[in-house]
């Protein structure tokens, strides 16, 4: 079983300051593990990463809320994420992962603890695609919520699942820019196909992962042009996030310091950053009014 390297435990001081509200739209807590165990089936361990780590790089970094997704090392036991928003008192929202014997009891008491949505997994070093009549029948149970669903796919995916993706009545956020492949230009086809499904009312992208989609050397700036093209095709569907504590990063360990000045380099606007990182999340995510 693979493990996972540490965060840089020295994150720089960002160069500019993040707008008031600002969200952190995709970050994790993992363990730790002797209180909130890991999945016995993970296919990685990461190094604890708890709910306390949060809090100091974000109030370190300038960023007011955040949004904890659950991770598949944790599987489908929310504990450690339902604690961290507990204890953050409305600073944090939550995404789950659950499976086909979820309760309608369990989701409504999820949605009062500040669940937002699920995650489905794609990605084939996680285990691949899900079984889609769970994937189908989740679907059609967190509407009545007014809940999203994230995928996690790798950049094919967005191709191999076209017409399923095409088919969800909910609003669904593609993670990591489709985690598509830097080097291979913004006319691959995946990338243009995530260019049009951003014309989808119900679709949303995060712009983050910026070291999954890079090359894999800081600073990353080989992501802007996807970022950028992803902006402007959706600029009131956007989110923005750090992906802390950056799981299953083999390649150059980011430093979240860095990807908040990246981000100002990919969205140089005042009005587009406060759109990604306040009025968008804010409305996805029902955060109360600053």
């Amino acid at each position: 079983m693979k493990s996972c390297l540490p965060p840089d435990p020295n994150p720089l001081k960002p160069a500019h300051a993040l707008p008031a509200g600002a969200c952190d739209a995709h970050c994790h807590v993992f363990g730790p593990g002797n209180v909130f165990p890991y999945a016995p089936d993970r296919s990685y361990t990461p190094p604890d990463a708890p709910y306390e780590g949060l809090v100091k790089l974000h109030d370190w970094l300038g960023i007011s809320r955040g949004v904890i997704v659950q991770a598949s090392c944790h599987g489908t036991d929310n504990r450690a994420m339902l604690d961290a928003i507990e204890r953050s008192q409305g600073r944090y929202r939550g995404v789950a992962i659950v499976d086909g014997d979820v309760t309608d009891e369990a989701l409504a008491q999820m949605d009062a603890q500040g669940v937002r949505g699920v995650r489905f997994n794609f990605v084939a070093h996680l285990g691949g695609a899900p079984d889609l009549d769970v994937f189908d029948r989740v679907l059609r149970r967190i509407e009545a919520l007014g809940w999203h669903v994230v995928l996690h796919l790798d950049a094919q995916d967005i191709v191999t699942y076209a017409e399923r993706i095409d088919r969800i009545r909910v609003p669904f956020v593609i993670d990591h820019m489709g985690r598509i492949r830097a080097e291979a230009g913004t006319d691959q086809p995946s990338f243009q196909r995530l260019l049009g499904l951003m014309r989808n009312p119900l679709a949303w992208v995060k712009v983050c992962g910026s070291e999954r989609v890079s090359v894999g050397r800081r600073p990353f700036d080989d992501a802007i042009p996807f970022a950028r093209a992803l902006i402007e095709a959706a600029p009131d569907r956007v989110l923005w996030g750090t992906d802390w504590p950056h799981p299953n990063i083999s390649k150059d360990m980011p430093n979240d310091g860095e990807l908040v000045d990246l981000m100002f380099r990919f969205c140089d606007d005042a009005g587009l950053r406060e759109r990604l990182l306040v009025t968008n999340p804010a409305r996805l995510y029902g955060f109360e009014a600053i």
